[in-house]
């Protein structure tokens, strides 16, 4: 059986800023997605708050590429089903998480997956709630 693992926006903005160590770890994950032997999840809210924070950064155009780029990547995009909407519901309502976190978490629980993430939030909880891969050196 293959695992799966989420992607959330820490770790998708990361990749595509190249930033070392989170950049090299998610080579590596989108490697064994590529052979198959793993299978990368993201769900649209994630994907909208990446492609959001580029905006922010990079502008609409630069943006609009590096989201092209990312939607080549082997990352399967899940989208926001009401039992997904309502798990993020609980986990925000329970954890000190913003409600796009909330949906990574849910994400990850929904599909018994590990959350790559340097996101600080995200790492805080147990792994009773998730568990992560730390992308931060």
């Amino acid at each position: 059986m293959v695992g799966s693992a989420v992607v959330d926006a820490w770790a998708a903005l990361a990749f595509l800023r190249r930033e070392n160590l989170a950049d090299r770890t998610m080579r590596r994950y989108l490697k064994r997605a590529q052979k198959g032997n793993l299978r990368l999840l993201m769900n649209i809210i994630n994907l909208g708050e990446t492609y959001y924070r580029m905006v922010q950064v990079a502008g609409e155009e630069k943006a609009g590429k590096r989201l092209a780029l990312f939607r080549r990547l082997p990352v399967e995009i899940v989208q926001a089903r009401e039992t997904l909407v309502m798990e993020a519901a609980r986990l925000k309502a329970r954890h000190p998480l913003s409600y796009a976190d909330a949906f990574a978490v849910a994400t990850a629980r929904i599909h018994d997956a590990t959350i790559l993430t340097g996101d600080p939030e995200i790492l805080a909880l147990s792994r009773q709630v998730v568990k992560t891969v730390s992308l931060r050196g």
